[in-house]
């Protein structure tokens, strides 16, 4: 029950975050951070995947809500909590020991909890902006909106991570 109420704090705090200050970071269109996203990364390991999946679209959902997007957040959280158990056995090495705590530089090293990091965010964000547009027609454009923002969002999320504001 504890954990219940410690993650539905979090999922509060983060989309609060999202909505408030993060949503109002654009510059010259091409980075957007999302770091909502960190609520899919913090999962513990050994949670189920539809569980996963229910708070990928809640999140998703409230923050279409509120941003006036139709669908995109949801179909681009919706789609990083389906790839994320196999990001998670594509990086599982002995230094994501335990898999019942929460991925973070203090519990998995700073290089597992970045390239597990990136990876979500990366999936999300090409999900998102390629579902914004729905074309291919500025493909490479979209493309580094992508990494840049992957890049910056990633930058955010470890840094949230660091300063540890989930204690």
């Amino acid at each position: 029950m504890n954990s219940v109420l410690r993650y539905t704090g979090i999922f509060v705090v983060l989309v609060l975050l999202q909505l408030l200050v993060f949503n109002n970071i654009q510059f010259s269109g091409y980075i957007n951070p999302y770091v909502y996203v960190l609520l899919i990364i913090i999962l513990p390991l050994s949670m189920p995947s539809w569980v996963v999946l229910i708070i990928a679209f809640l999140a998703g959902f409230i923050i279409d809500a509120f941003s006036g997007t139709m669908g995109v957040h949801t179909f681009a959280s919706v789609m990083a909590g389906f790839v994320r158990p196999w990001i998670i056995s594509l990086n599982m090495t002995h230094e994501a020991a335990d898999p019942d705590i929460s991925p973070s530089v203090q519990n998995n090293g700073l290089r597992w909890f970045f390239l597990f990091a990136i990876m979500i965010v990366l999936v999300h964000h090409l999900a998102l902006f390629y579902v914004e547009v729905f074309s291919f027609s500025g493909f490479f454009r979209t493309f580094l909106r992508v990494i840049v923002s992957t890049l910056f969002t990633t930058f955010f999320i470890l840094l949230l991570d660091m300063i540890g504001w989930r204690r």
